[in-house]
C-alpha cells in the first residue's frame, strides 16, 4: 500500500494543512533521498524523508501509513527520526535559547513612531 506524500505528511503532522504540505513539497521543503518530489507521489513504509520546516530539519523514516490525521500519539508513531537529526534540532534549540538569553529585552514597547520606523526598516530588507 501506498500515500501521497502530502496526505502522508498532514497525518503525520508536519504541517497543520494539507495545502501548507502541498505547498511545501512543491518548494522543495520535502526530499527523499535528496531528489524533489511532487505532492503525489506516493510513499511507503522504509521511505526515507529529509523535511525542512522553517529552521528545523528532520530526517526520518516512514514506519507506517495514513491517510487520515488522527491523535498525536498516532502521528509519532508514523516514522521514526534519526539520531543526528535530533541531535542538530537539540543543538539549534539550545542556540536559540542563548541568543535569547543574552539579547537586551527593550525598556518599554515601542510608540506610534517608532513601531512606523521598524515596519519602514522591516520593509527595506525585503
Amino acid at each position: 500500500m501506498a500515500v501521497r506524500i502530502d496526505k502522508w505528511l498532514w497525518a503525520a503532522r508536519f504541517f497543520k494543512t494539507r495545502t501548507l504540505a502541498t505547498e511545501m513539497v512543491n518548494g522543495g521543503h520535502v526530499q527523499m533521498d535528496g531528489e524533489r518530489l511532487k505532492p503525489s507521489r506516493q510513499v511507503s513504509c522504509g521511505d526515507q524523508l529529509t523535511i525542512v520546516r522553517g529552521q528545523e530539519s528532520f530526517t526520518i523514516t516512514i514506519t507506517a501509513l495514513a491517510e487520515k490525521r488522527g491523535s498525536a500519539a498516532i502521528a509519532q508513531s508514523l516514522y521514526e527520526e534519526s539520531q543526528e537529526s535530533q541531535k542538530a534540532r537539540e543543538r539549534l534549540r539550545e542556540l536559540h535559547r542563548f541568543d535569547a538569553a543574552t539579547a537586551p529585552a527593550p525598556k518599554k514597547r515601542p510608540d506610534k513612531k517608532a513601531r512606523r520606523q521598524i515596519i519602514r526598516f522591516v520593509r527595506r530588507e525585503d
